[in-house]
């Protein structure tokens, strides 16, 4: 059975020294059968016409006249000429070179053959149809075997598809060196191949100590969120849009909580004939402060919100004291667990009169049990009993808002801690605030969240106060709690 003929063509001595027919090789025996040599030597023809054939670059060669020896299947993509038509040309003038340019070309090209090293030119090819392509050449020298020039090779392609390729190279070397966000090249494994200066740094530790680690040695919180996001774009593909990941870095000064705004790209080989996934790249920037601002900005906008809302509910109140609850409940959504207001006993007290012994009576409260509206206490007006140095009454004595927290202790530990305060046994932390109204101090506000809440901080204080002082003038409206 014939063999088909390789594509790529050769005429007479080929570069490498081996005598090759430039006509047609049918690839049947003859009557005596071809000696053992000679299918050898086809054999290895066959390999390189292959080879050559399968080059992603085109290739064209030359002997030391200028006549061209090799053809490959990619120069006749770029050009229409097909290897039976460009193989034993001389030169390149008139057919796949205007003539008028021929001689420079041709100069250039063949000059290699006595310099050292590579050359890289580009200039305009003639395509068959009469078309004119820009090429970047890379041409080097081709010895024969007693070490003189025998020729030249010449590979080119295609100006836009090597800028192309150039300008992708530059990027990714852009991206690992000296991008202002990070970059993570991590394999199948969920483990990171590549790591770029900027994402070692947010990572806290070096660019190579990262490589091979997984995930969960870098991170302490966010290691199950970002895998499973990993896993579904190796399954899936990359997501239409960015994703915000929170974390918490293991660095050597303790555990850092960041908010990291993460791209993800599926990674496949581009020289599989079907995608093969070679990993996922990962890019993030770290928003963590723009995060904080903005839930800060909504936080804001949602009490100022609040105390809109509190202020018109209050205004249709007909008793004062309940304007006081009103203003109260409104204040506890997402701030607190519970509420007290506290007066002082026998009416308002002037500056100088805070600094002797002060009572205060419970004047309302939410419920400890259950969640639900604040209720007015009784009328009895008996003093609460709060042990010296509780925060209410020093935060009577000071004028200003105090916080109280039970802090790291055991969960009994701080059972003990509240009730040893009057206060509900799941109470951690505290937020005193005093109601001051028309320069007297009427009592205390007091707010309590639980263990799964965090610490009261300095922004809750001034909010403590604005809501205070609604609180206060309500009771002062109303006089003296319990009285007529």
């Amino acid at each position: 059975m014939a063999r088909s003929e390789p594509t790529c063509r050769t005429y007479g001595r080929s570069l490498q020294g081996v005598q090759v027919s430039a006509s047609r090789r049918s690839g049947t025996t003859d009557e005596l059968g071809p000696e053992e040599p000679e299918r050898d030597g086809s054999d290895g023809q066959d390999l390189l016409a292959a080879l050559l054939d399968g080059m992603d670059a085109a290739l064209c060669a030359f002997d030391a006249d200028g006549v061209v020896t090799h053809w490959n299947r990619e120069a006749e993509r770029i050009l229409g000429w097909s290897a039976d038509e460009a193989v034993g040309r001389r030169g390149l003038a008139g057919w796949a070179v205007r003539s008028a340019d021929a001689e420079e070309v041709e100069g250039r090209l063949l000059s290699v053959m006595h310099a050292p090293g590579r050359q890289v030119h580009e200039f305009a090819l003639l395509t068959k149809d009469g078309g004119r392509v820009l090429v970047r050449t890379q041409s080097a020298a081709v010895r024969g075997p007693d070490g003189k020039p025998a020729g030249v090779y010449c590979a080119f392609s295609e100006v836009h598809a090597q800028i192309d390729l150039e300008r992708s190279i530059a990027l990714s070397e852009a991206l690992f060196e000296d991008a202002s966000w990070g970059v993570v090249l991590v394999d199948v494994d969920l483990r990171p191949a590549v790591v770029n200066a900027h994402a070692a740094r947010a990572l806290g530790t070096g660019r190579t100590s990262v490589l091979g680690r997984p995930l969960g040695e870098l991170l302490s919180q966010g290691v199950e969120e970002l895998e499973s996001a990993l896993q579904h774009v190796l399954a899936e593909g990359a997501p239409p849009a960015p994703a915000e990941v929170w974390v918490s870095v293991r660095a050597s000064e303790g555990e850092q909580r960041r908010c990291w705004r993460s791209g993800f790209l599926r990674l496949a080989s581009p020289l599989a004939e079907e995608p093969v996934p070679l990993g996922v790249g990962w890019l993030f920037q770290d928003v963590t402060e723009a995060k904080h601002a903005e839930q800060e900005a909504s936080l804001l906008r949602f009490r100022m919100q609040q105390l809109h809302r509190a202020s018109r509910a209050a205004a249709e109140c007909e008793d004062p004291a309940e304007a006081a609850t009103v203003h109260l409940d409104f204040a506890l959504a997402g701030f607190a667990d519970h509420a007290l207001i506290d007066r002082v006993a026998g009416g308002a007290l002037t500056d100088a009169e805070t600094e002797g012994p002060v009572r205060l009576v419970r004047v309302a409260a939410t419920p400890s049990g259950a969640p639900g509206p604040s209720k007015l206490a009784d009328r009895a007006g008996l003093p609460v009993r709060y042990a010296e140095g509780h925060p209410a009454l020093q935060c009577v004595e000071r004028m200003g808002a105090l916080r109280a927290s039970a802090g790291t202790a055991t969960p009994e530990a701080a059972r003990t801690w509240a009730l040893a305060r009057q206060w509900p046994p799941d109470a951690v932390h505290a937020l005193c605030a005093v109601l001051r109204s028309r320069g007297r101090t009427l009592g205390v506000v007091t707010f309590l969240r639980g263990a799964g809440r965090s610490a009261f901080e300095r922004s809750d204080a001034m909010y403590a106060e604005d809501v205070a002082v609604r609180i206060a003038t309500a009771l002062d409206l109303a006089g003296t709690p319990g009285g007529d």
